[in-house]
């Protein structure tokens, strides 16, 4: 049994209701670093309403937008009529500082940094008596914070650090070093993945901060700290692949022991969520049961069937026509021709009240930063044992090139493969120099020196004018 968000998320966070996606209006709160008071709450109460704040609608849509839908992975989706607000100029890459999905997450993860650092707070002077160690609490809440940062830092660039500075920009390297800070803290005081007990199961633990941290420093190419921490996850011998690649996504494959962190939702009513996830990415139009946003592109599915990767492909995307894997029919008639496989629920599929984990950090993800870092090292036979390691898993012929550079691109090609649909291929496009290319590959127009980042919002600016906008906005 799960850990659940408890009733106190509802009572501390509020939210907008939606009624359709084409009434999508969001009110603008930046830069709140402080939550209701909170001194009445236990402190791991306060730490749990802290992951609560991962399953906001901001997650099945306006994260959608500026992770997915704006790559070459993924097209807009749903009726060509339908703008989704801004996802169509998200997909054509023609958004301003005023796009609601660019604010949404700003805010979203502002909101939830600030939530972080007051349930560090609560945690270090709370007097009365708790079954959770403090120490514990500040682990995963460092953790949490760090997450949120990490998502701030590759989609803006300089950006304030909350518990120093609400205005002033700190530079990238600023940034990581806060977020490596509170990653090393997390990793010294949480528990390993099996010392959890089995209600805690879905919270932050050792194996999740060291995933995270390997991924940091594989952002800033520091290849051996990257290699060392990926080392540290694969060594502990809490992971491995789920020998079923399309049962990751499926229920049964949640919390699995390939999965080192997933934004948990299946609780009980009213504490489901992703709120709305598999809604916005369900198959739209005669016999469906979603918006239909999100759309795997066919340059996607190329990919795939470039690779000869049958297995992911069909783990990845539902084909309009197709029986899933529960019985479930799709429609021929449907609006589009894909969908996201891997934002389906089997047991409610088109309901508001999501029950879909979302997975963020995964082990083959972390082998795959150990291959990296190996080759870009110059150790490129040691990296072909991880590569391959993700590969054998469905059924790919290893790779058995020494050549650097031809290694180098069968990783990213793993990591497109692998990661598909899971919200990082627009930052891996531009920390790997691909994004102008692809972007043309895929029919787009990528600027140089601009769209690396997202601008800064236009109602953050509005509140504090003397902060700087991001080059060319």
């Amino acid at each position: 049994m799960k850990f659940i968000y408890k009733t106190l998320v509802l009572s501390l966070f509020t939210g907008l209701v939606f009624s359709s996606c084409d009434d999508f209006v969001e009110d603008v709160d930046i830069v709140d670093p402080v939550a209701e008071d909170g001194e009445d709450y236990l402190p791991v109460e306060f730490l749990t309403s802290v992951y609560g704040m991962h399953t906001d609608f901001s997650y099945a849509f306006s994260y959608l937008g500026i992770t997915e839908i704006i790559s070459d992975n993924s097209d807009k989706g749903s009726s060509p009529t339908d703008s989704g607000a801004d996802k169509r100029v998200l997909d054509d890459l023609t958004f301003t500082s005023s796009s609601g999905s660019v604010t949404a997450m700003w805010t979203q993860w502002y909101k939830t940094v600030g939530r972080a650092s007051q349930a560090i707070d609560i945690a270090q002077n709370y007097e009365g008596q708790t079954q959770v160690p403090s120490s514990r609490v500040v682990g995963e809440a460092k953790f949490l914070r760090a997450l949120n940062y990490f998502w701030l830092v590759r989609s803006f660039g300089a950006i304030p650090i909350q518990e120093i500075d609400l205005v002033e920009r700190a530079p990238v390297d600023e940034v990581y070093a806060y977020i490596e800070q509170d990653l090393l803290d997390a990793i010294d005081a949480l528990p390993l993945k099996n010392d959890y007990a089995t209600e805690d199961l879905g919270r932050a633990t050792r194996g999740a901060a060291q995933g995270l941290l390997a991924k940091v420093y594989l952002y800033q190419e520091r290849w051996q700290d990257a290699a060392d921490m990926a080392n540290n996850v694969i060594t502990s011998n809490q992971y491995s692949l789920d020998p079923d690649y399309a049962n990751i996504w499926r229920e049964t494959g949640e919390n699995g022991p390939g999965s080192l962190f997933e934004i948990q939702a299946r609780g009980e009513i009213p504490q489901h969520g992703v709120q709305q996830y598999s809604q916005t990415q369900g198959a739209r139009g005669t016999g469906g049961w979603g918006w239909g946003f999100n759309t795997p592109s066919q340059n996607l599915e190329d990919a795939f069937n470039a690779a000869g990767d049958d297995i992911r492909r069909d783990a990845t995307i539902i084909f309009a026509g197709e029986t899933l894997f529960d019985g479930r029919e799709v429609n021929a008639g449907v609006e589009n021709p894909r969908y996201n496989e891997k934002a389906y629920s089997s047991s409610n599929a088109g309901q508001s009240d999501g029950d879909k984990n979302i997975r963020v950090l995964r082990y083959a993800e972390v082998l795959l930063i150990r291959a990296e870092a190996l080759n870009e090292l110059g150790q490129t036979s040691a990296a072909l044992a991880p590569l391959n390691q993700v590969r054998t898993r469905v059924s790919l012929p290893a790779v058995t090139s020494t050549d650097q550079g031809t290694v180098r691109q069968a990783i990213w090609t793993e990591r497109r493969l692998e990661l598909a649909m899971e919200h990082d291929r627009w930052f891996d496009l531009n920390r790997t120099g691909q994004a102008q290319a692809a972007m043309a590959a895929d029919g787009k127009t990528f600027v140089t020196g601009k769209h690396e980042l997202f601008p800064i919002p236009n109602n953050q600016l509005v509140q504090t004018p003397e902060m700087t906008q991001n080059p060319g906005y």
